[in-house]
């Protein structure tokens, strides 16, 4: 079963995105912070919210800020887990069931379902969004360009 959040939810948030990263008088980490608290918080199933970054020339991944329970999953090696799979096939990756997954990192025992959505700058996937959610089969497309168009945001950001 899929629970899809209104248009008018995702529109609401993409300007308070945009809000938030045009606010200069905070560091890139406040607001990526505030970026992962607003789409916590505003979306019923993205029950956790987290951007990894490349972490140096080290083959993993750092998670650099977040909104929802704390974790242990702070440093994630390429190809391990969802992120890590990302890390390395620089593609999107949707998990409506993160029991069907081999190579899933189980972060809480509340997670059922994932997606992973690379963040690219200059054409190199330098990171990503990580979202967990505590409903079953939650994402659907509009969910997926939403967070590739919150990931565009923020390379913009990260390039400036």
């Amino acid at each position: 079963m899929s629970t899809s959040v209104s248009t008018n939810i995702l529109d609401n948030l993409k300007l308070e995105v945009e809000t938030i990263i045009e606010n200069e008088n905070l560091s890139v980490d406040h607001r990526l912070t505030q970026i992962c608290e607003a789409l916590e918080s505003k979306v019923d199933y993205y029950d956790w919210v987290g951007f990894y970054f490349k972490n140096g020339d080290k083959p993993e991944l750092k998670l650099r800020a977040y909104a929802g329970e704390e974790t242990d999953h702070t440093i994630i090696p390429f190809g391990k887990g969802i992120c890590g799979q990302v890390a390395v096939s620089n593609e999107n990756f949707v998990v409506p069931d993160v029991k069907a997954q081999d190579n899933y990192i189980a972060c809480s025992i509340y997670v059922k379902a994932e997606i992973v959505i690379p963040l690219f700058v200059n054409g190199e996937n330098i990171g990503q969004i990580d979202i967990d959610s505590h409903t079953a089969d939650p994402f659907t497309d509009a969910d997926t360009d939403f967070l590739v168009w919150v990931n565009k945001k923020v390379s913009e950001l990260l390039e400036a």
